[in-house]
């Protein structure tokens, strides 16, 4: 029998390297599913690793991918290390593109520039609404965060088909379900000239830096990290569960928003029903592979934001389903966790229970054997 048998003393250094050895897992068994696509390995694997690094041009484009990922990722840390389980970051990001649309939608000519802020704040707060839903349900109800975050992202969705095909359509989009463009002045800058990459990139990464400044150096994110560790602990130490229920909802639910926020007023433009890429739950991906460390996401986003850029081009290119960037990050978890679970334990085999099961029936014989002599 094969079984798992916990280590007197898990790896500090498997431990860190776990995520370097996930990745390369990765990329072996990306290799052998184009092979038995009938695709060259090697260039499949080029678009997933290389080409997003290749040029100004590629760069840009991976930050518009990382940018929300890292947002998303950085607020289900903090909600994930509290022992709080937010599954519905998607929804967030979706309300946070509606509140900002609706700001975004009331620009005009003469408008300020600096109207996107106030379209970025609105995107907070939608998220954060959006989270907070969960959270009041959760205290008031102890209805399951998981179950509830997550049907939330469907409600979400369908408001969002409503708006789009309905008050905020376009009446100039040819029919299509979606707002009319946004104005300059409602439109976040560009980071460089010529180049899609935008504002939200290094606003992204000064939150990643206040995170770990939060996480790590904090009273308050000392609690959170008590609270998900140890809640037994962190209840006897005067902690509040409740605190920590909103405070974890509240964050991830606004950083999820602006992440939305900054996909409808920089690369997008507009709120249309594709606006939802799925980064609400990539980013769950992310956080675990970045060791839900604000810096170890940043990381974590990059990788995923490569993904996803590999995944269209070999959609174009090779003629393969888009759906195979949900594979490779269904792939890079899957060699996550078997990593981590062979950090604290290790493979067996034994025959115990095979030589107990032929041996039984012989003790039962025996005893009775004995029973009737006594008898």
């Amino acid at each position: 029998m094969l079984r798992l048998e916990p280590r007197v003393e898990p790896s500090r250094t498997m431990a860190y390297l776990s995520p370097l050895l996930a990745l390369v897992l990765t990329v072996l068994m990306g290799a052998a599913l184009f092979l038995a696509l009938g695709k060259d390995p090697v260039r499949g694997l080029d678009m997933f690793l290389v080409e997003p690094l290749a040029s100004w041009r590629a760069l840009g484009e991976l930050s518009i991918k990382a940018t929300p990922l890292i947002l998303v990722a950085l607020g289900l840390s903090v909600a994930f290390r509290s022992n709080v389980w937010n599954i519905g970051a998607e929804g967030q990001f979706i309300l946070g593109s509606v509140f900002a649309t609706r700001v975004a939608l009331m620009a005009t000519p003469s408008s300020t520039p600096s109207l996107f802020v106030l379209a970025l704040l609105a995107g907070v707060a939608g998220g954060m609404l959006w989270g907070g839903i969960v959270a009041w349900l959760r205290d008031r109800f102890s209805a399951n965060e998981i179950l509830v975050s997550l049907m939330l992202v469907y409600v979400a969705e369908a408001l969002l088909s409503y708006l789009v095909s309905g008050p905020w359509k376009d009446p100039h989009g040819y029919n299509f379900p979606q707002t009319a463009t946004f104005l300059d002045a409602a439109r976040v800058p560009p980071l460089v000239a010529g180049s899609r990459a935008n504002v939200g990139l290094p606003l992204a990464l000064v939150l990643a830096g206040l995170g770990w400044v939060f996480v790590n150096r904090t009273y308050a994110g000392y609690k959170l990290e008590v609270g998900g560790l140890a809640p037994l602990a962190a209840r006897y130490a005067g902690f509040s569960s409740r605190s920590a229920l909103w405070t974890a909802f509240l964050v991830s639910g606004g950083l999820a928003g602006l992440a939305g926020a900054l996909e409808v007023t920089g690369p997008d433009g507009q709120l249309t029903t594709h606006v939802p890429l799925g980064y609400g739950f990539a980013a769950i991906i992310v956080a675990f592979v970045g060791r839900l460390s604000p810096l170890g996401v940043i990381f974590s986003a990059v990788l995923m934001s490569m993904f996803y850029i590999g995944g269209e081009m070999s959609q174009s290119r090779l003629g393969l389903p888009k759906s195979l960037t949900g594979v490779f990050q269904g792939l890079l978890l899957f060699a996550l966790l078997t990593c981590d679970t062979l950090i604290g334990y290790r493979l067996r085999f034994s025959r115990e229970r095979s030589l107990g099961a032929s041996r039984l029936p012989s003790a039962l014989a025996a005893r009775t054997a004995a029973a009737s002599r006594e008898g």
